[in-house]
Parts: structure tokens; sequence; C-alpha cells
């Protein structure tokens, strides 16, 4: 049986790059190479395209796939020159300009099956405050906010968040994951200081109400038929996890499932999978829930194209269900195919 080609993508231009990194060499490690044909392409944060290691086996552990550290532009390439006839594409790339729909836009240019969401779902669920409008029209309990613009007068917007929230606050970038550019406010200057800080990343800041609350996490699966898992629990010692605490020093312990009840339980998968319905989302995705102390959920985010790294939650959480990580793998093929053949159906 001739083997499917998987192009794996990864880098990017995003302050997310090297999440992109880590991601790519764990999914390139867990592929089942009986099936598969693997190339790989980074995309460097100047945005060039580079041609860089092809497996037919699985690669030894010291293999390591090229950084903007250890750049070597003798193979740069044409950012069209990736097509493939019946090749698939996994964008493994987190944040803006490769999980906003503008690499999903490129690939369906191409004509490329890709494996994850779709352009408008991308773009909208990337967009935390865009996110926010569009859930809250389907009833699905969210943290009280408010918006800060690029240009607005930012005493007003304090003004504002001292008159509707309470400290501490949460501030963020509209456009980021992986906790970039992310703060935590108690009191008007560290707010300032925080709103300087999201606008390096974004001219859209959300700011968002603090809650004391367990981080509880639910992976989607599918495209029509949409799967949903048991939640699992990102186990905090501190109050805040920032980048380096999530992917650098690994201090990020996980119970899957969560201990919660059987009801809460019930109620999280039922948000994530209206929540995926509502924004239009296909593939995959993971759905972040606040659990506070006296019984409250409330939906933080929904990811369209989570970590793979060997500790993310996402294939954890698939492994707890009986899929493994190389199978959850090739369910993501076959569902990425699915909606190629869709797309190009729909075009009569």
């Amino acid at each position: 049986m001739s083997k499917q080609t998987l192009i794996l993508l990864y880098g990017g231009r995003s302050a997310e790059r090297e999440v992109s990194v880590l991601s790519a060499e764990s999914v390139m490690r867990a592929i089942n190479y009986d099936h598969f044909y693997v190339k790989t392409v980074f995309i460097s944060k100047d945005g060039e395209f580079i041609k860089t290691q092809e497996f037919s086996k699985t690669p030894s552990d010291s293999e390591k796939l090229m950084t903007n550290e250890s750049i070597d532009r003798s193979h740069l390439i044409k950012a069209s020159d990736i097509y493939e006839k019946d090749a698939i594409v996994f964008p493994v790339l987190h944040g803006p300009m490769g999980e906003d729909g503008s690499i999903q836009g490129f690939l369906e240019v191409l004509r490329m099956p890709y494996i994850g969401t779709n352009i408008l779902s991308s773009s909208v669920s990337m967009d935390k405050i865009t996110t926010k409008y569009i859930l809250s029209t389907v009833g699905i309990p969210q943290v009280d906010y408010i918006v800060y613009l690029e240009g607005d007068d930012i005493l007003q917007v304090i003004s504002q968040v001292e008159e509707k929230l309470v400290y501490p606050v949460f501030v963020k970038p509209a456009n980021m994951g992986s906790s970039v550019g992310i703060s935590k406010a108690t009191n008007d200057k560290e707010l300032k200081d925080a709103i300087h800080l999201a606008l390096k990343y974004d001219h859209r800041i959300l700011i968002e109400q603090g809650v004391s609350a367990r981080e509880i996490e639910v992976g989607i699966l599918g495209n029509h038929e949409i799967k949903t898992t048991l939640p699992g629990e990102v186990v905090k010692e501190v109050d805040f996890y920032d980048y380096d605490a999530k992917y650098i020093d690994n201090q990020i312990t996980m119970a899957i499932p969560a201990h919660i009840s059987e009801d809460v339980m019930t109620k999280m998968r039922n948000y994530a999978q209206k929540a995926f319905k509502a924004l239009g989302c296909c593939g995959l995705s993971r759905c972040d829930f606040f659990l506070t102390n006296d019984g409250q959920v409330f939906l933080n985010e929904l990811n369209t194209m989570p970590g793979f790294t060997q500790w993310s939650m996402y294939p954890l959480l698939w492994e707890n269900m009986g899929l493994h990580y190389s199978d959850l793998i090739e369910e993501l093929v076959k569902l990425a195919i699915e909606m190629y053949e869709k797309r190009e159906a729909h075009l009569i």
C-alpha cells in the first residue's frame, strides 16, 4: 500500500513560534510511518518557507527540526512550492499568521487538504473578543469583561474596569494564545502597564474579570459528527501560568479525567460542542473552562489548533478516551480529506 504524504508546516511569524516547533517535533515522532511519508517545511519569523527534513520512518529522539536559531536558507522555496498532488498539510502553527485563517486561506487557494478548522472559524475563534460576542448569542456563560481598542482613552477604560469589574483582572491580546502577552493586574498602575504590554501583540485588548477557579479543558474532534472528551484539569500551583511555565519549565500538572462531578462534566462537554458548532469549527479544537469555587462554569476560550507537544492536554485527553496519539493523527487526516472534498463539491 502506498503511503500518504503528510506535510508538517511549523514555525511561523507569531510569538508562539517556539511552541509550534515543540508541537511539530512531537507529531513527527508520533506518526505511523507504515501509513505516512512526512515532509517538513519551516516558516521563519520573517515569513520565509524553507524545505527541511523528510522522514520515511520514525526519527530518532536526537533529531531536531530547524528553528530560527539554526536556519539554513539554502533550501528556501516559494510558498506555493509546498503544493503536492494528494498530499495533506498539517499546519502545526499557533497564533497569528497560522491559526487565524491566513494559512488556511492560502492552502485552500492551493487546493490542498489541511488538518484543522476552516478560514472563517479559525479567524473568529482566534479573536477572543469576537468569540465572546458570538458565544453570548447562544447562551454560553463567560466571565465579565471590558474591551480596549488602541487609540481609546486608556484612563477612561481603566475607570470602566474599576466601575464594572473587581481587581484582580487579566489583560489579554485578543489574537494571541499560549499565555503570550497576558498579565494579571491588581491595581490601576498594573492595569495600565498590562495594557501597554498587550498592545505589543495586538491592537485589540480584552480585560477580563479574574476569578478564583480551576482550569478544566475538553477536547473536541469531528466535522459534522462531533465527539468530546472527558474533561481534564490543569492543576494550579500558582495563580497564573505564564508562557515559560507552560512550555519551557513544564511546570504544569494535569489530572485526566478531572476530579469533578458528572453533572459538571456533562455541562462542560455540552457547552464545548455548542461552542464548536456556533463558531462553525471542524476537525479539532480544545475548549477551556473555569470552574469556580461555588460551582459556576465559565467558558474561557476555544483553541482551534491546541498544542501537540508530548505533555499537551489535547492529545492526552484523547489518549484517556482510548484514541492513541498516532491514531488521533490518522483521524485528523481523514477529517481533513472529508472537509476538502466537501469544499470542492460546494464549488458548483
